[in-house]
């Protein structure tokens, strides 16, 4: 019991962290810099995303999509270059 105890309190700090990144990435890029949606949209698909929705957070673009195995992912991108800048956790 106590190991099971200890496993979900262990991954409830990493998912915590995991969290806490993505909330300090920021991009400051003026706006007219950026790349379009669909230009960012492009960008994630040469990286092998197949993209469900993009919006914007903290100045960066937010793509979610589904990676090459399958699963959910929310990736984050310097919107002037296309740079994956973070992710985070998994769905």
């Amino acid at each position: 019991m106590k190991k099971l105890i200890l496993a979900a309190t262990l991954l409830s700090a990493l998912a915590g962290v995991a969290h806490a990144e993505s909330e300090n990435t920021k991009c400051d890029v003026p706006k007219d810099k950026w790349m379009s949606e669909d230009a960012m949209k492009a960008k994630a698909k040469e990286l092998g995303l197949d993209v469900r929705k993009i919006k914007v957070e903290n100045g960066c673009y937010e793509v979610y999509a589904i990676d090459a195995k399958g699963k959910k992912v929310e990736q984050i991108f310097n919107p002037e270059t296309g740079a994956q800048v973070g992710a985070e956790g998994n769905n």
